[in-house]
């Protein structure tokens, strides 16, 4: 079904024709047929419809009717009013329209790129242009690429964590670790993947605490729909012979007989340097005692020439059993509170 309206322009008909044929692709057909009548031509003159709001337009005539066409397209091409400049057919001499309800901020605004038909809409008292072949309609809103394109933003798998053990010894001197991981990537088409193995390099400072966490920002898995996620690895502390980590100080457990509690002794601690320190203990050593030996334990992270301490814990071992006469020795020589 066709639909038409017809403007009146002095004594010429102008019929806009938005009906658009069956099985034409042009986009020709999509726009206004402007037909001038044979009279309208030659007479000259103007009318207006006498309505309130209705535009006026008026137009001189050469004589020429050729001239005349030319001085309406603004050429001999007709459609360089369609894809030439905004201004090269809104105004020319001999033959003009001017739109008495049209301001020039809507005469000067800019054509939509995707429609070079909308200044000839808008010439004609149609603000709006022709868009999709309707006058008034506005402009059309275009849409961004990437929902032309039908794409989506990708999102980052979340990180993949793994636990990292390290011995106080290369804690103490710090160490780089090598690990290998698999992973999935895409191939240059964008499309198809391939396995491969990498060599992750983990620099391993002085004195770090367990539970540092060293992160290598998108090295996992890569598909088509994802961003690879970070690979983390969290510091964890190795169960070591001798000693066992608080903070930035090392506990040394060291077992002493009862004889040697009471009666004092010597005894020797081991470091993490491979030394061994002689701690005399002259005083009686009781359940709970401790000792420090100050700067023998890891270096302090962000003063990695400072260190802490080695603290020496005491456990006392007490005998199975004590003869009689031992026993009643014991017993005399012992304070009795």
């Amino acid at each position: 079904m066709s639909s038409s309206s017809t403007i009146s322009v002095g004594r010429s008909v102008m019929l806009w024709d938005f009906s658009r044929p069956r099985g034409l692709h042009s986009s020709l057909y999509r726009y206004p047929h402007v037909v001038f009548s044979k009279r309208g031509l030659k007479t000259g003159g103007s009318s207006s419809s006498g309505a309130p709001g209705s535009s006026t337009y008026h137009y001189t005539f050469h004589g020429d009717p050729h001239a005349t066409f030319a001085s309406f397209f603004g050429g001999s091409n007709p459609f360089d009013m369609f894809f030439g400049s905004n201004r090269s057919h809104s105004r020319s001499n001999g033959f003009s329209f001017h739109n008495d309800h049209t301001n020039d901020a809507e005469q000067d605004m800019e054509m939509d790129e995707d429609d070079p038909f909308a200044h000839f809409g808008r010439q004609f008292g149609f603000p709006g242009g022709m868009n999709n072949g309707f006058p008034g309609e506005g402009r059309r809103r275009r849409a961004p690429p990437s929902e032309r394109l039908g794409t989506s933003r990708k999102q980052q798998d979340p990180p993949v964590v793994h636990e990292l053990k390290v011995s106080l010894e290369e804690i103490f001197h710090g160490c780089t670790k090598r690990m290998k991981i698999t992973r999935r990537r895409l191939n240059p088409d964008g499309r198809s993947m391939r396995t491969e193995d990498k060599i992750l390099n983990i620099i391993i400072k002085k004195g770090w605490k367990e539970g540092t966490k060293i992160t290598f920002p998108k090295e996992g898995d890569e598909t088509p729909e994802n961003i690879p996620a970070d690979i983390a690895f969290v510091l964890r502390d190795k169960g070591h012979a001798h000693f066992k980590r608080d903070g930035s100080n090392i506990i040394y457990n060291c077992k002493i007989s009862l004889k040697e509690a009471l009666c004092g002794c010597t005894v020797s601690i081991p470091t993490l340097e491979n030394r061994v320190i002689s701690l005399p203990c002259h005083d009686i050593i009781k359940p709970g005692t401790v000792k420090r030996l100050r700067g023998e334990g890891l270096p302090f992270p962000k003063n990695p020439s400072q260190r802490g301490d080695l603290i020496v814990e005491f456990s006392i071992r007490f005998p199975d059993r004590i003869p009689p006469q031992s026993r009643e020795i014991i017993r005399q020589h012992l304070p009795q509170s």
